[in-house]
């Protein structure tokens, strides 16, 4: 998409997997859009105001971390032992300075987390009651654990537990918006990415993680490079799908080598990435991208990704199935 290059634009996703038309309602649909438009129209003011992209992106995925629709903050999925287990990592194009954590528990948005991080430490990530402490230290918000669960999140982890599948990749698709179905087939975890008026990229990158999953698993979330990255010189990317082969590829961070190094363009490298090297590791999922020119890349290689973006001065795109460009 490379039409007004150079526009400020931001970009989303709510995750991929085998999302179909004839598995969801037409209420479920259109509440997932009109989500996704808002939080487009929201990050689209922030740019036409000179908001930098950072800034834009935390703003977007905080916004999906309240919305239950999706698998990050409120409507996490849980793990094998009931609980909830929450990662997140931004990162700024301009400086290359990121901020990551893992297995929050209580702080009401990771993403806040994130940017404190990064902000505010010699360090790149923490995990566990110490990043909720970190967070906590900075005046952000804690939250009691079961504020994080939904009743649906909890039905899709007892049937997982019936059937005994082992863990299943996030929101294990609403087949009528109503509950679970059998196919492990929502790969949950969300993300933005953005370009600003600058000419500054940012990306940040959210997950509830995978639901009955091991306690202590972490994904390619958090891990710059795997399911985030920003560099001004080159793209903005953020991941969704299955974690383990996307930090095998060092996913996010591929596609921005393949355009410095072969000169592909963000669709090419971001293709090249999630339908030829992922299919490889057995990686399902996808990737959004914006290039440094202003191009943007959806690539999925599942049959949906829940998408969307806003450039300056045009009405915002939002999708869900494979076949709408």
């Amino acid at each position: 998409m490379s039409n007004n290059q150079m526009m400020p634009v931001l970009a989303i996703h709510g995750g991929a997997g085998t999302l179909l038309r004839s598995q969801m309602s037409a209420a479920k649909e259109a509440e997932y859009l009109a989500a996704m438009a808002r939080i487009l129209l929201a990050g689209q003011a922030q740019l036409a105001a000179g908001v930098a992209a950072l800034e834009v992106v935390v703003a977007a995925v905080r916004q999906i971390e309240e919305c239950e629709l999706f698998n990050a903050g409120r409507g996490a999925v849980y793990t094998a032992a009931g609980t909830h287990e929450l990662d997140a990592s931004v990162m700024d194009g301009s400086n290359l300075q990121a901020g990551a954590v893992a297995g929050l528990s209580t702080t009401r948005n990771p993403v806040l987390a994130a940017r404190a991080v990064m902000q505010h430490s010699e360090h790149l990530m923490f995990v566990g009651a110490a990043a909720d402490a970190f967070a906590a230290s900075y005046q952000l918000e804690q939250v009691a654990p079961e504020w994080f669960g939904t009743e649906l999140r909890l039905a899709q982890l007892r049937a997982a537990q019936r059937a005994q599948r082992g863990a299943l990749l996030d929101h294990d698709g609403e087949s009528s918006g109503s509950g679970p179905i059998d196919d492990a087939c929502k790969l949950g975890t969300v993300g933005a990415v953005a370009l600003d008026a600058a000419g500054h990229l940012a990306a940040a990158t959210s997950t509830g993680g995978m639901t009955n999953k091991q306690l202590g698993r972490v994904g390619d979330s958090p891990i710059i490079g795997a399911g985030c990255y920003a560099n001004d010189a080159t793209v903005a990317v953020s991941c969704t799908g299955t974690g383990e082969a996307f930090m095998r590829a060092c996913a996010a961070h591929d596609v921005s080598a393949q355009m410095a190094y072969l000169g592909l363009s963000v669709q090419a490298a971001a293709d090249n990435v999630v339908k030829t090297k992922l299919p490889n590791l057995g990686g399902s999922g996808g990737l959004i991208a914006v290039a440094a020119n202003g191009d943007i890349a959806f690539s999925f290689n599942s049959e949906g990704m829940y998408r969307g973006y806003a450039r300056v001065g045009e009405l915002p795109f939002v999708a869900i199935y494979g076949d709408q460009a």
